[in-house]
């Protein structure tokens, strides 16, 4: 790889880092002419995370057609990737979420691609897990426990939540059997992901991260007032 930099998110440490040469390596393994698909090439790129306390690495591989003109050349756009570590992009979440919680959307973004319709299918069960388990509401059908989200959540996270519900095969299937298996195109799997995930962070994330600054408050005061006492 050049000595261009590049900004890169690590999947496991999700933290923002620039990589350059020292931290990726990319190989090319070359296929013969006489496959179906004719001259093709294999290419993969190896990231390491630069941060220390991480240190992980990435493996991706993309296959190309490829020519000798007279050294190999890749032509066109990539005809498959494949995420090989990790297996999938999901975002790393804390283990106070409740485990089946983010066994489903580990397993949703796990299958994205492979199977947007069984994706979608665990990302809605991954919704009514959240819905269920942070405010309580348990109804028998998801739509009806969306619709009464409105006005116990902000208006713009349930605005962003209706408008999914609404998507079609989606919001027709939302108002079903929730472990229904419907035809999803791979964009709306994605868009139910991106959803979850949002949802997993200004929920569960950001309640967390507020008991721990009030808690953190209350100390200071209960120190505060026991050092005036004490003096």
């Amino acid at each position: 790889m050049a000595n261009n930099s590049t900004s890169w998110t690590c999947p496991y440490c999700n933290r923002v880092a620039t990589v350059t040469g020292e931290n990726v390596s990319v190989d090319t393994h070359a296929f013969e002419k006489n496959n179906k698909l004719g001259q093709l090439g294999l290419r993969t790129w190896v990231t390491i995370c630069p941060n220390h306390e991480c240190r992980e690495f990435t493996i991706t591989a993309s296959l190309f057609r490829a020519e000798y003109n007279p050294n190999l050349r890749l032509t066109g756009a990539a005809l498959q990737t494949w995420n090989l570590k990790p297996q999938s992009r999901a975002k790393p979440f804390p283990d106070y979420i409740p485990a089946p919680i983010l066994s489903d959307y580990n397993e949703a973004c796990l299958i994205r691609d492979l199977s947007p319709k069984a994706s979608a299918t665990l990302s809605r069960r991954c919704l009514q897990g959240m819905i269920r388990d942070f405010w309580g509401i348990s109804k028998a059908r998801l739509v009806d426990e969306i619709a009464a989200l409105e006005g116990t959540i902000d208006g713009t996270t349930w605005g962003a939540i209706d408008a999914v519900r609404k998507i079609g095969n989606i919001g027709a299937h939302m108002e079903r059997d929730i472990s229904l298996i419907v035809e999803v195109d791979p964009e709306e799997a994605a868009m139910l992901i991106e959803l979850i995930e949002v949802l997993l962070e200004e929920w569960y994330v950001r309640r967390h991260e507020r008991n721990i600054h009030m808690q953190k408050i209350v100390a200071a005061a209960q120190a505060k007032g026991a050092a005036k006492a004490s003096g």
